[in-house]
């Protein structure tokens, strides 16, 4: 069994979704394993990981407003060392993901039509996140 590692860097813009599905293919077609299994794991706690919806941007602002009415923003939280968005982003972080697993197939994600690989930022303002990619497999 073959295994190949990379981090992808991206720098975010404050909240918002960044789509990175092409820099995983690339590292997966850069890999050379036909069959296998991507593993992804952002190593950040106030920044997601998800799969989700590709094609109508409305799905992901939907999403969007949905987390932050279930975790407001504002005083009441004892962690607010980085300001009101600090504690936040943590508990955003906790009720989605920082890992995916998908297979891989033909040297190919198997990825959904509509599906799509983005790193969510929780925090307002920019960070550069590192997503570390594993790939394992033939």
């Amino acid at each position: 069994m073959a295994h190949h590692q990379q981090i992808i860097k991206v720098q975010t813009s404050g909240k918002s979704f960044h789509k990175v599905t092409s820099q995983v293919a690339a590292v997966v077609a850069e890999s050379g394993i036909q069959t296998g299994l991507c593993t992804l794991f952002l190593r950040h706690t106030s920044a997601s990981l998800i799969i989700q919806e590709n094609a109508d941007p409305d799905v992901l602002r939907d999403l969007a407003t949905f987390l932050s009415k279930l975790v407001p923003e504002g005083d009441g939280y004892i962690h607010d060392t980085e300001g009101p968005d600090d504690m936040p982003a943590h508990i955003r972080t906790v009720l989605t993901h920082t890992s995916e697993q998908i297979p891989i197939a033909h040297g190919r994600l198997v990825l959904g039509t509509w599906q799509g690989i983005y790193i969510w930022e929780h925090r307002r303002h920019s960070h550069l996140r590192e997503l570390f990619v594993h790939i394992a497999g033939e």
